[in-house]
């Protein structure tokens, strides 16, 4: 079992920055892949960013995200964030944090526990 709790959500301007994080307990942190997801009001929830580790970190983005966040890991800590930067209105959504104990994965499906969700709301 693992236990997810996010926190760092908020209001923000456009072109603003928020860094979320993502705290995880019950299970060996660093053998899992840990994802982020976004829900818009009447869409799925979609990728975001996912990150593992094979010997060396390895990441992956949603193309509406990169250059923009970044996903990272402190395995002392049992902790992912995301940091966002640029922040669009279209970035509003409540963000998930997921761990996934298989492959990295931009598939919701491949995700074996969710956190409650965080409110991100960037105004225009």
């Amino acid at each position: 079992q693992v236990q997810l709790v996010e926190s760092g959500g908020g209001l923000v301007q456009a072109g603003g920055s928020l860094r979320l994080s993502c705290a995880a307990s019950g299970r060996t942190f660093s053998s899992v892949t840990m994802g982020w997801f976004q829900q818009a009001p009447g869409k799925e929830r979609e990728f975001v960013a996912a990150i593992t580790w094979r010997g060396s970190t390895i990441t992956y983005y949603a193309d509406s995200v990169k250059g923009r966040f970044a996903i990272s890991r402190d395995n002392a800590k049992n902790t992912v964030y995301l940091q966002m930067n640029s922040l669009k209105p279209e970035d509003t959504a409540v963000y998930y944090c997921a761990a996934s104990t298989s492959r990295l994965s931009a598939q919701h499906y491949d995700y074996n526990y969710w956190g409650q969700g965080t409110q991100v709301t960037v105004s225009s």
